[in-house]
């Protein structure tokens, strides 16, 4: 990493292998509890320390704060505040510059209390500030070698490298959590459009995610998998907003003219969310979800396993609320009935794996009586 790799000697060139490791994991950030706690203790294990921790500043309280510690005191430290005016920690941050101390006890900026309070006991510490946008805003500290040597210049590169890498690590994880909450505004404002679009009056969308989601858990799918196939079906007719309400909402069925004109909602809602970061993936799952399982759905035709499952879920989720919905031209089913209307076409319009989920989902959650069990 351009300034980490120019600060880092080149001799033990083994011992700073894991700075490649770290640099992987910032370039493709992980949460951010996650991404600290493995850089903190790679750090700790690379120099042979007893401890680390990383202390942010809340810009409120101007106090340190434990956001990772480790160690045999790391649990006590993370309940533990330190004023920036105070300790080894607040003159790093106060000064912006890294520091060596390898007799605590002699440093006048040494805060005892902490080692009183914990039972630990400091000998020598190495901290570096973590600086965004030329702002301190943490410190790194490892203490105690293992072996009782001091600290050197060596570790102090070392740590004013890793420094670096964790304060871009935060930044990037923090713009992340700020993109994906600038993302999920979007979302929610599409999802509102949508809404106005249904006859039902709303609500199908979220009626539908929750439906998925419900289905997918009985799946076992991964976590990842489950926010996707969220994202996709809270959107999955964000393509109808390019059809007419005239059309959307007729009493009568649609002509052949119409059906083509609805028929391309999952492609044009495909094409819309493909190229949006974030929920991108979803958007292969929306081209899909009118697709059956016996071949003779849209947009392409496809059969079976061939269909993403998650498009599968949405299809049979969607099926479903539209079923016990009211619209203008029919009343809605009852919840029995309509799970006896997707049995019916389970292996024809419907995977069965996907209506099985759906249905024992549903059983566990209370919103079905046994009765229905596939």
């Amino acid at each position: 990493m351009p300034g980490v790799e120019s600060e880092v000697p080149a001799a033990e060139p083994a011992k700073y292998d894991f700075l490649e490791e770290i640099w992987n994991r910032v370039r493709y950030p992980e949460k951010e509890d996650r991404l600290i706690a493995s850089i903190m203790r790679m750090i700790s294990d690379s120099l042979g320390a007893e401890a680390s921790s990383l202390l942010l500043l809340d810009e409120n309280t101007q106090e340190l704060y434990f956001r990772f510690a480790d160690g045999p005191v790391g649990r006590q430290l993370k309940k533990l505040h330190i004023n920036r005016q105070s300790g080894i920690a607040g003159w790093i941050v106060r000064n912006g510059k890294p520091l060596i101390v390898n007799d605590a006890a002699k440093n006048k900026d040494f805060y005892e209390s902490i080692d009183h309070a914990t039972g630990f006991k400091t000998r020598a510490i190495i901290g570096a500030p973590l600086i965004i946008d030329e702002n301190v805003v943490g410190v790194m500290e490892v203490l105690n070698k293992k072996d009782g040597t001091d600290f050197d210049q060596r570790d102090m590169k070392a740590i004013r490298g890793l420094a670096c890498t964790a304060a871009l690590a935060l930044e990037n994880a923090r713009s992340k959590a700020e993109l994906l909450n600038a993302y999920k505004g979007t979302i929610k404002a599409l999802v509102s459009l949508a809404d106005t679009k249904e006859s039902s009056g709303g609500g199908h969308s979220r009626n539908v995610s929750g439906y998925v989601i419900t289905a997918a858990k009985e799946l076992q799918l991964p976590k990842h998998e489950r926010q996707i196939l969220e994202y996709a079906a809270i959107l999955h007719d964000i393509g109808k907003l390019s059809i007419p309400d005239s059309i959307l909402n007729k009493v009568e069925a649609p002509t052949e003219e119409e059906w083509q004109m609805i028929r391309k909602h999952p492609l044009i809602g495909y094409e819309l969310l493909k190229g949006i970061p974030v929920i991108n993936e979803a958007s292969r799952l929306i081209l899909y979800h009118h697709e059956r399982h016996d071949g003779r759905g849209y947009p392409e035709g496809l059969v079976g396993e061939a269909i993403p499952m998650g498009a599968r879920l949405i299809a049979v989720a969607d099926a479903f609320d539209h079923m016990t919905t009211a619209h203008p031209y029919r009343e809605a089913l009852s919840r029995p009935q309509a799970f006896t209307e997707l049995l019916r076409k389970a292996g024809t319009q419907f995977c069965p794996t996907a209506v099985r989920a759906f249905n024992s989902g549903f059983i566990k959650a209370k919103l079905l009586k046994p009765d229905n069990q596939i």
